[in-house]
């Protein structure tokens, strides 16, 4: 496969991921980047003329936050683009997955929705492991590192001019599972949640945190720290974008013989890492798109083979 025309929707920090990951894929060439903003970029297109590129394009990867941008664009867009998004919000991704599949059939496209590293590949590990291992527990760690999804749900709250969120996993919750005690842990007992923010001029602090605090599918489940910083301190001390974790489930087979698998991830830049991952199953998308398919798909719906650039013939030989 060669010549993907690909559209980038959103220009943020994982459109700029995307931007230098489309780059290093020498079958792909981004031909588009949309956005509301007016950029100054060469590639740069009317989001309001977006329709306007259904013939350019292969594949559309949108680089929008979850709160609100995803909810919204991807319906409005697998009518007429195949396409990735990275929708997170983990519990609202059926009702996510059945709009998206209801258009994207419309249409006959493939949409790829909530992949990433998590959801994606993370997701797909846990469906491995437990497959392997029936007999036992699993358990996701996320961090220590900034969370895109997170923050991004935190600047759009009445107030807050800017946020990082860090998500903290809990060392002794990590420990006991590694240890092989297999554990039941709550929610609240695996991870923490500490927020930098910078408020708006007159904005209600306790109003802001209590918001924070108190957001559902976000903070509401954790314990939550909110720290008010000044943008100066932002842009100082959490400029960088790093995260990673681990997936771990711990089982046994026959009496006695106990086991446990561990997939980890230790990322220096959180975005580029997870516009790689949509990129690969842009691939994907476009692959099942000229097999005739169409509708709404997942990481667990792609076989892994039509992430790689390479052929099947080549997988076989160098990599099985």
């Amino acid at each position: 496969m060669s010549n993907i025309s690909v559209g980038i929707v959103g220009y943020g920090n994982l459109g700029r991921g995307a931007e230098i990951s489309v780059a290093a894929n020498p079958d792909m060439a981004l031909k588009a980047i949309f956005s509301r903003r007016s950029l100054d970029h060469p590639l740069h297109a009317s989001m309001e003329k977006i329709l306007d590129w259904r013939d350019e394009l292969d594949v559309l990867l949108l680089c929008g936050g979850s709160a609100t941008d995803l909810p919204e664009q991807a319906p409005a867009l697998a009518e007429h683009f195949h396409l990735v998004d990275s929708f997170d919000t983990h519990a609202r991704i059926p009702e996510h997955h059945a709009a998206v599949d209801a258009a994207a059939l419309r249409g006959g496209k493939i949409a790829v929705i909530s992949t990433g590293w998590d959801p994606g590949l993370f997701s797909l590990m846990r469906v491995l492991f437990e497959a392997v291992l029936p007999r036992g527990n699993g358990h996701t760690f996320w961090g220590r590192g900034v969370s895109q999804g997170h923050s991004d749900a935190v600047r759009r709250i009445p107030g807050v001019r800017d946020a990082r969120q860090y998500t903290i996993p809990s060392e002794t919750a990590l420990a006991r599972v590694r240890s092989g005690e297999n554990p039941e842990l709550s929610t609240r007992e695996k991870h923490s949640r500490l927020c930098y923010v910078v408020l708006e001029e007159g904005a209600d602090a306790a109003a802001v945190e209590d918001a924070i605090v108190t957001l559902p599918h976000y903070f509401a489940d954790y314990d939550t720290t909110v720290h008010f910083v000044s943008a100066d301190e932002l842009e100082r001390d959490h400029s960088g974008l790093p995260h990673g974790g681990f997936v771990l489930r711990s089982g046994e087979t026959g009496p006695g013989h106990r086991h446990l698998v561990e997939f980890g991830l230790q990322l220096e830049s959180n975005p580029e890492f997870t516009a790689s991952v949509l990129v690969a199953c842009a691939r994907a998308a476009l692959r099942l798109a000229r097999r005739g398919e169409s509708g709404a798909r997942t990481i667990f719906d792609l076989p892994i083979g039509l992430l790689s650039p390479h052929a099947s013939e080549d997988l076989r030989r160098d990599v099985l």
